[in-house]
């Protein structure tokens, strides 16, 4: 398994865990405290998912980077030309 693939894995099921997390809070009654643990609870969750998301950005342009390195050599300039 690739790294983005565990990044992906990791993404999905934070995704799944602050869903559920939001559909407890609509759904049950809370004393003031439970509310502020749960809050805190995916609070954390959610800066977890966005730590994931700027990993699995960087895997993909480390890879994007890697692929276009191999079809031309640094520092070659592309010459473009328009056809109208």
């Amino acid at each position: 398994m690739t790294e983005i693939e565990v990044l992906d894995r990791d993404i999905q099921g934070l995704k799944q865990l602050l869903n559920l997390a939001w559909e407890d809070l609509a759904s049950k009654s809370f004393t003031p405290y439970e509310f502020r643990e749960k809050r805190n609870e995916m609070d954390r969750c959610a800066a977890e998912l966005r730590d994931r998301l700027k990993s699995i950005e960087v895997e993909r342009q480390r890879t994007r980077d890697q692929f276009q390195g191999h079809r031309k050599p640094q520092g070659q300039k592309v010459s473009l030309r328009l056809l109208g």
